[in-house]
């Protein structure tokens, strides 16, 4: 009787996916707001070139931010779900396989192993850090 009350309030991992991806995502957006006049000044943009450098600067970064948290949740979520465990572990798995994602578009298998190794080693100090 109490693993069913246990699982009955269990937040399900869509609800944390898009929950992560929607605030992620707005702060990649306000850091592309931000970074991109300082940028757009580098380059010698001015006027409406500048404007739409700055629109742009603040939807991709809001964007990559978004796809990386929403990879990162879902695995995690889905991870600690399939071994039933809350632990290091299920942080360092999914922040592998987020840095894998997220070089694989690089196609360079040392950019792969390289990016899922510092992604990694990042989730689990962070996961270290705040477990209690």
């Amino acid at each position: 009787m109490e693993v069913e009350r246990d699982n009955m309030y269990e937040v399900p991992c869509i609800s944390i996916a898009a929950d992560s991806t929607l605030r992620i995502a707005a702060a990649g957006t306000i850091w592309g707001l931000t970074s991109g006049p300082y940028n757009a000044r580098k380059l010698g943009l001015t006027g409406l070139s500048k404007a739409s450098y700055v629109v742009k600067s603040a939807g991709s970064s809001g964007l990559q931010c978004g796809i990386f948290a929403g990879i990162y949740s879902t695995t995690h979520c889905g991870i600690q779900k399939y071994r039933g465990k809350k632990d290091m572990l299920n942080a360092s798995i999914s922040g592998a396989v987020t840095g894998a994602v997220f070089a694989a578009r690089s196609r360079s298998w040392i950019k792969v192993f390289g990016m899922a190794a510092l992604v990694a080693s990042i989730t689990t100090a962070a996961e270290f850090s705040t477990a209690t």
